[in-house]
């Protein structure tokens, strides 16, 4: 069952390029945000850090992709790796700083460090664009065969494949003894180092895992829309990719792209219908889903599903 309902899920993923032909660049969008929502959840959800200011890695792979391509090298392929390795290398260093104290440090910690960059880029405007954004991203085409286009096709299948291969890749992290580390980090810190774990490595490699992850989402919105933004390293972006992660389901990978794609179709939905007071049919629907059941539309799924069999 469980085979059954992934494989459905995959398909249907596909199966939107044709279902939905009109909406691709949404699609492509809401691929990217499920990739960055996926990053946080590695951090929150498997290692119980609190962060409000991801955006941070999001932004700079964003800027670091758009600026490679600016200069003239515009191969997909390589700003991702560069994006990944850039944002990794800012987890490392901001690791011990975010790790120092509780729960209530990090989030200080994290939302300051945004605050700098989004402000750092924006008194760059020879090196970011400023408050014009990052013009001139000029991508070669994918593999050398596919091109990107005005009508999302390309953007759809590249950032709908990057995100199937890191999913993959980020259930083989959690499913391995790291990820099991991680579990028990989130549950009990101060009895793992009796099992023989370093917390506080693990914590920094998933930190640094995490901002890699976030990093390539980054990179991959910038290659996608051929621009970059001062929001990419907006702290919305932090709060909404936590409020997807929650709506979704915490620690469960799934979780992360569900509410993902809940919530941006939900968003995009919505504000057409009322774009004043979108936000409260959202607050709505939280609260519903609070006082239905915990574990967001994963748990309230999996809860229904065991309803049904009984």
């Amino acid at each position: 069952m469980r085979l059954a309902l992934e494989a459905a899920f995959w398909l249907l993923a596909l199966a939107s390029h044709w279902l939905l032909p009109e909406q691709l660049p949404l699609l492509g969008q809401v691929w990217i945000v499920a990739l960055f929502v996926l990053s946080l959840d590695l951090l929150v959800g498997f290692a119980g850090v609190l962060t409000l200011g991801h955006a941070a890695f999001f932004g700079l792979g964003a800027y670091a992709a758009g600026i490679l391509a600016q200069q003239g090298w515009g191969e997909p392929l390589s700003g991702l790796l560069l994006a990944a390795l850039l944002a990794a290398l800012l987890g490392l260093v901001t690791a011990p700083l975010v790790l120092h104290g509780g729960d209530l440090p990090a989030l200080m910690v994290t939302l300051g460090l945004s605050l700098m960059l989004a402000e750092a880029a924006n008194k760059l405007p020879g090196i970011t664009g400023g408050a014009d954004g990052l013009l001139g991203v000029e991508m070669w085409p994918v593999l050398g065969l596919f091109r990107f286009d005005l009508f999302g096709r390309t953007a759809f299948f590249y950032a709908l494949a990057v995100l199937f291969l890191l999913f993959l890749l980020a259930r083989l992290i959690t499913a391995s003894p790291f990820g099991l580390a991680l579990r028990g980090i989130r549950g009990n810190a101060r009895r793992m180092p009796a099992l023989g774990t370093p917390v506080r490595a693990r914590l920094v490699a998933v930190y640094a895992l995490s901002a890699a992850y976030a990093g390539v989402a980054g990179a991959l919105l910038a290659q996608t829309t051929q621009f970059v933004s001062l929001d990419a390293l907006s702290f919305q972006r932090s709060a909404e990719g936590l409020l997807m992660l929650v709506l979704g389901g915490l620690g469960a990978l799934y979780g992360a792209l569900l509410g993902a794609v809940a919530f941006t179709l939900a968003h995009h939905i919505l504000s057409e219908m009322s774009p004043l007071f979108w936000q409260f049919w959202i607050g709505v629907a939280l609260v519903g889903l609070a006082l239905a059941g915990r574990g967001g539309l994963l748990g309230l799924g999996a809860l229904l599903l065991r309803r049904g069999r009984a």
